[in-house]
């Protein structure tokens, strides 16, 4: 089982706001969406390119090679041209320190 790693203290992390953080060879992008932390995989499933620097729109990051957008909550796609979600990581809040875990291999 991997272990609950710290990303970012919560207060550091606006509503709005994203970080950039590599975990386990994994490039995440935590998010602040009203309050509450999400995490997703940097890679679009269209074609490879990373999604960090697309534009968010409500709860869906667009990518911005491509304009695929997926879902930041759940990591569905929501607009073509992808057509398979992002893989999706497991946030928590502990002592003010927002923490991330790579579970996909657990």
């Amino acid at each position: 089982m991997s272990d609950w790693e710290n990303v970012a203290l919560a207060t550091d992390l606006a509503e709005g706001e994203r970080i950039l953080v590599t975990l386990e060879d994994a490039r995440i992008i935590v998010f602040n969406l009203g309050g509450e932390f999400y995490a997703i995989e940097d890679i679009c499933t269209h074609d490879g390119g990373e999604l960090a620097s697309g534009e968010v729109e409500g709860d869906e990051i667009v990518c911005p090679r491509h304009g695929a957008r997926f879902s930041i909550r759940t990591g569905e796609v929501t607009a073509a041209p992808a057509y398979e979600g992002l893989d999706t990581f497991p946030v928590r809040v502990e002592q003010g320190m927002v923490q991330v875990r790579d579970d996909r291999w657990d």
